[in-house]
């Protein structure tokens, strides 16, 4: 066991000990040294433990973070599966507008709160680093045209500009805070490209960068060895206010790769086949470490995309330690010489620069799994899921099969006698037929595959091929390239790629997240009606990372994860029911067959392309012009405050979720069931992003304050706004609701038996004094780190949630908003307890916090209440986090 130097009340640290000069002609400039622990233990530990043990030695005040935590880190290897809970207080935090709007929002209402009960507001204000990206604002409204990215933006800026003043209010209300803005890119890759420090030379000290962010991709950024996971928006406040994030010491599974990929593999077949791998191996709540010979063979930009997809495959983190090639990024990135010579002196000093060819550095794992990267071959993912990886070779039986397979993940239920119908419709004056399966999105888009100069340019080197053999997408199809930064135009225009990306109508339409997050814009009306009329299972292709019904687009109903280059050859081809190695992509004006493989680039062609294309200079001059806010102009600090709290601001309005009354926890009584859900319910079923349908809550109610459905915007773009994201809880019309029987937003409000929109049954339910309970399955609340995916239940009067499992960030989050998550026990379902749904539910909670739940039907049954830690059920007591800091600051 570790000991250390006798305490006393006067020490700040008790491992000031091991403080010492990086350089000794520096002194000033010093690091903890955790060589110097003399514990062989740590030369054992997984790296990614490494970076928490550094942050638990080097904030170690007996306080936050206490000296036993620090032993318990160090002794990882008994204590990984005792459920121990440790602090980790992260370098810095990182959010995206749609998740930081609310942050600001409520920063804004906490030194509003604590100025009530007599603090002082100036003390809520980031301690922690904070960077905010704008990049989920803008819309594919145009495409296929030149000026479709300038038409886009300036929309982007019309229907955001309350949100974006109020964003540049509080980049100069708060310190400590960045915001990138809109125009600049998707927050993953400007972070992997500009923002991660991968070492932290600050207040004269090293230390590893490390961060959370309000977006569960920001796994990403493991791919360069800084550790990082998504939070809740409401967790990552309080770290932002300098709280440590209360963890459970997780498992770490090592993933070996070796052997290499065969000449025509992306980086995008080996994560489909690592997130279907890992989803069989059983991750959930643990770090995932990469190991082996394979990795020195990937690119960081492969790794990148591997930790991107991190939460597709359930693991907290998915860690890629730093080593050479992770330097050589750095440098290619345009990164100053200077701090590469101190990350990797840093690094080497604390036993944290990895050689993936050095066996005797392989630290100890929970469990090791392995993957031959020869093995992997080329594949999508769909229709609905992430997981559900499907070999190219097999894509059209596949579908075939799903056409007329069961209702679910991968079945539409279509009759045989349907499965031949073809829908013609007329457009541009020419006639055009829709049949299942036919592609009306291909989108280049998200931070997964943008950020990967290979895959990128493998993409245009494919439109390069397919223009020259005369081939062209139909023009109904949507069409659109939404690159991660503006350093892919740069390489794509220098290389000469971007002029057949261009004719096959994959122009630029914005740099942002786009289709990824449902921000598709709209198909066209004659498209739109022939999928509605023949109810056409249409087809998206997207190189994303999310799938999930209904969050592309209301009207595909199948969509498809791709790398960039197989995107254009589903666009090309027109349709999913296709067999590439068998059937001709195409045929040319000269009638010969065309075939995938006649058009396809190889490795060898694109590295040679990006050894001489991609360069430090273009990172350099790319983010050197970011300016920021030079289009966003404010009054006076004073106007803004005051838009911020007028009653008709459309975008952002006070938050109604705070208290100020410390109340205890009360049991549940009699409370009704608002919806009884099944299997994987994500965040965008519980709070949708996108559109805002015409016949919806919200839109009843933005209309009845003089808005036209052109103003609507999204729900994502009016998370400042409580009335619209109440109104916009369980708005998916992929809803699938067992009451109903179907998919609908809409629920049975059961004293009246009527069917009603979700949100004006709980409306009648609160104005009853009813409580109310959500039933699910497994899986709840996975998908996008969502916090109004707990917000709005919350506004909405429910008080508990009923599910087999849930996704690691939304049981935080529901935490945080003191919503209590409960869970059968091992072997009971609904199912198995014979609930309907229809019961009333009664939840006893005693001192000792040990539920038992009792229906009117005379059952009773336990289930495990779940907070996960102490400061979680601190929070409960408190009624949520952000009351809990609000009375912690207004002490103090």
């Amino acid at each position: 066991e570790l000991h250390g130097p006798s305490m006393s009340e006067h020490v700040i640290n008790p491992f000031q000990h091991i403080v010492e000069p990086l350089d000794p002609s520096d002194p000033e400039q010093k690091f903890y040294n955790l060589s110097k622990l003399g514990d062989n233990r740590y030369d054992h530990l997984p790296f990614s433990i490494r970076v928490l043990l550094e942050s638990a030695v080097r904030n170690c005040d007996e306080f936050l973070v206490k000296y036993s935590d620090v032993e318990s880190i160090l002794n990882w290897k008994q204590t990984q599966n005792q459920t121990v809970e440790v602090p980790f207080r992260p370098a810095r935090v990182i959010l995206q507008d749609f998740t930081g709007v609310p942050a600001v929002v409520d920063f804004a209402a906490m030194r509003d709160a604590v100025m009530k009960l007599g603090g002082d507001p100036e003390k809520i204000n980031p301690v922690c680093p904070a960077d905010l990206v704008i990049d989920h604002s803008i819309q594919v409204d145009f495409n296929r045209k030149s000026d479709s990215l300038q038409k886009n933006q300036d929309l982007e800026f019309d229907r955001n500009k309350e949100r974006f003043q109020f964003l540049k209010w509080g980049s100069k209300a708060f310190r400590n805070m960045r915001i990138i803005p809109p125009g600049s890119g998707i927050v993953h890759q400007v972070n992997l490209e500009y923002l991660a420090r991968v070492v932290f030379n600050y207040d004269g000290y090293f230390y590893p960068d490390s961060l959370v962010g309000t977006d569960s991709h920001t796994t990403m950024i493991d791919g360069l060895g800084v550790l990082g996971w998504g939070v809740g928006g409401i967790e990552a406040e309080a770290v932002m206010l300098g709280q440590p994030i209360s963890m459970i010491l997780p498992e770490v599974v090592g993933y070996k790769l070796f052997g290499n990929p065969e000449k025509f593999i992306t980086s995008t077949d080996i994560v489909l086949t690592v997130t279907k791998h890992l989803r069989q191996v059983g991750v959930v709540g643990k770090f995932v470490e990469f190991f082996g010979p394979g990795v020195a063979q990937l690119s960081i930009a492969d790794r990148a995309t591997i930790a991107n997809m991190c939460p597709e495959y359930g693991a907290t983190a998915a860690f890629f330690p730093v080593d050479d090639v992770s330097i050589q990024y750095l440098e290619q990135t345009g990164r100053e010489e200077k701090k590469l010579a101190y990350i990797t002196k840093y690094l080497k000093a604390v036993g944290m620069f990895r050689d993936y060819n050095d066996v005797s550095q392989d630290p100890d794992f929970t469990q090791v799994v392995e993957l031959d990267l020869s093995t992997v071959v080329p594949c999508c993912s769909g229709p609905k899921r992430p997981q559900d990886r499907i070999p190219i070779s097999d894509m059209k039986k596949d579908f075939e099969t799903c056409l007329g397979a069961k209702v679910g993940f991968k079945g539409f239920q279509v009759p045989p006698e349907q499965h031949s119908t073809v829908v013609p419709f007329q457009f541009n004056g020419k006639e055009y037929t829709l049949s299942h399966g036919s592609v009306v999105i291909a989108a280049i888009t998200s931070c997964t595959n943008t950020s990967n100069p290979s895959v990128m340019l493998g993409a245009g080197l494919l439109a390069k091929k397919a223009i020259k053999h005369g081939l062209s997408v139909k023009p109904y199809i949507k069409t659109s390239l939404s690159p991660g930064s503006g350093v892919v135009t740069y390489y794509l225009k220098e290389s000469g790629v971007m002029e057949y990306l261009s004719k096959l109508g994959f122009e630029v339409v914005g740099y942002g997240c786009m289709t990824c997050i449902g921000n598709s814009g709209p198909l066209l009306e004659p498209v739109v009606e022939a999928i509605t009329k023949g109810h056409v299972i249409a087809a998206g292709v997207l190189s994303g990372n999310r799938n999930f019904e209904g969050r592309v687009h209301p009207n595909t109903r199948a969509n498809y994860l791709a790398s960039p280059p197989l995107v254009i050859a589903y666009a090309i081809a027109g349709t999913m029911r296709i067999d590439f190695e068998k059937e001709p992509i195409a045929i040319n004006p000269d009638g010969k067959e065309i075939f995938l493989r006649d058009i396809w680039p190889t490795r060898e062609e694109i590295q040679a392309v990006e050894r001489k294309f991609v360069i430090p200079s273009m990172f350099r001059e790319v983010y050197e012009k970011i300016e920021p806010w030079t289009s966003i102009l404010l009054a006076s600090d004073s106007d803004i405050i005051i838009l911020y709290f007028n009653i008709h601001s459309k975008f952002c309005v006070f938050s109604s979720y705070q208290t100020m009354d410390l109340q205890p926890p009360k049991s549940i009584t009699d409370a009704y069931v608002l919806l009884n859900l099944g299997d994987s319910v994500t965040t965008d079923h519980i709070s949708p992003a996108g559109n805002i349908a015409r016949n919806s809550p919200a839109a009843r109610y933005l209309t009845n304050r003089g808005l036209t459905p052109r103003d609507y915007n999204s729900y994502g773009s009016r998370r400042g706004n409580d009335a619209v994201m109440a109104r916009g809880t369980f708005a998916n019309i992929r809803l699938f609701n067992k009451f109903l029987n179907k998919q609908a937003p809409q629920t049975i409000h059961l004293p009246s038996t009527e069917t009603m929109d979700v949100f004006d049954a709980a409306e009648r339910y609160q104005q009853s004094g009813v409580p109310l309970l959500i039933l699910a399955g497994k899986e709840y609340g996975s998908g996008s780190s969502r916090d109004w995916a707990a917000k709005g239940p919350f506004l909405l009067g429910i008080k508990a949630v009923l599910a087999e499992s849930y996704e690691r960030i939304h049981r935080s989050n529901l935490v945080g908003m003191g919503l209590i998550p409960l869970e059968y026990l091992p072997g009971d379902t609904a199912d198995s307890l014979g609930l309907t749904g229809r019961e009333r539910y009664t939840i006893t909670i005693p001192q000792q916090l040990t539920p038992r739940m009792t229906l009117d039907t005379g059952k009773t049954f336990q289930v495990r209440m779940r907070f996960d830690t102490d400061v979680e059920l601190a929070y409960f007591h408190h009624g949520g986090i952000l009351n809990y800091m609000i009375h912690k600051m207004s002490e103090n």
